[in-house]
């Protein structure tokens, strides 16, 4: 008989639940960090959204690549993952608020007597972010302020566009994997529209989604009771169509930005994020960069 009373940890890896200053719940930052001494110019820094489900694809990615620079071009560098005070992976409720953009609304629970789901509350993530993780983490470690990469995947997704149309300048590399770009009426397209300008170097977007997150189902999701149902919101989210078409828009535009859209071959929209958390790590601690 297994032993569930002992518990695994992923080695080299720490958590620590930190409130913001203003006030409000705990986050749980997930935390990797080189047991080596720092570079002369500092680590450099991804950030992940849904901390709870993508920091664990993130380690495994960056450990098993990093020993092997020459075969992956994937360097050390420091992982901070923004997830919850909980064993689950998502935070249904709390992440809407957190990675859904204003204006601030209010939807209907997600069950039964449960809360209104409400969203808008990007601004005070990317505050947190900006004026009180990225300190908290400095003191622990040297990082390249150049060198910074914020990733997101689905709602995640739409707040890391957000985030680059807002503060342009806060990281280097901006990954929206299967973004909502969909939502509340492609409301993110006027914060496109109106992007302000990254000082000093361009950044670069990186958009992706899963081949079957588009007008066609995965093959066994056609076995499934509600086919029908799941192709017509496929058809309404248009995630491949959107995000493919906001990449060429956005790359080698006047401010600078460069952007790059990849698909996923046979993945869904739960199934790419493996995929896509990888990406990440290739991206953010790319060797030379």
């Amino acid at each position: 008989m297994i032993d569930r009373t002992s518990a695994y940890s992923i080695p080299g890896t720490c958590f620590v639940d930190l409130a913001p200053a203003a006030g409000g719940e705990p986050y749980r930052i997930f935390l990797s960090i080189p047991a080596e001494p720092a570079p002369a110019g500092g680590w450099p820094l991804l950030i992940l959204t849904d901390g709870n489900a993508t920091f664990p694809f993130a380690v495994a990615s960056l450990v098993t690549q990093a020993p092997y620079p020459a075969g992956t071009n994937v360097g050390w560098g420091v992982i901070a993952a923004i997830g919850y005070p909980s064993d689950a992976p998502y935070d249904a409720l709390r992440r809407s608020w957190d990675l859904g953009p204003p204006p601030v609304k209010s939807y209907p629970p997600f069950f039964e007597g449960g809360p209104p789901v409400v969203i808008g509350g990007t601004g005070e993530l990317l505050d947190f972010i900006e004026n009180e993780l990225l300190s908290r983490i400095a003191e622990m470690t040297a990082l390249d302020a150049s060198r910074r990469t914020l990733f997101g995947h689905s709602f995640g997704g739409l707040f890391t566009l957000y985030a680059l149309f807002e503060r342009p300048g806060l990281f280097a590399n901006w990954i929206a994997a299967s973004p909502s770009i969909y939502w509340e009426g492609h409301e993110i397209l006027k914060n496109e529209a109106r992007r302000r300008e990254a000082p000093g170097n361009a950044p670069f977007l990186h958009l992706s989604a899963g081949e079957y997150e588009g007008d066609q189902l995965a093959p066994f999701q056609y076995r499934n009771q509600d086919a029908t149902a799941r192709l017509e919101k496929r058809q309404l989210e248009q995630t491949v169509l959107l995000a493919r078409e906001m990449a060429q828009r956005l790359d080698g535009s006047d401010d600078g930005l460069r952007a790059q859209f990849e698909l996923y071959a046979g993945e869904t929209h739960m199934s790419v994020l493996a995929a896509a958390v990888n990406r990440a790590i290739s991206i953010a601690f790319a060797v030379g960069r």
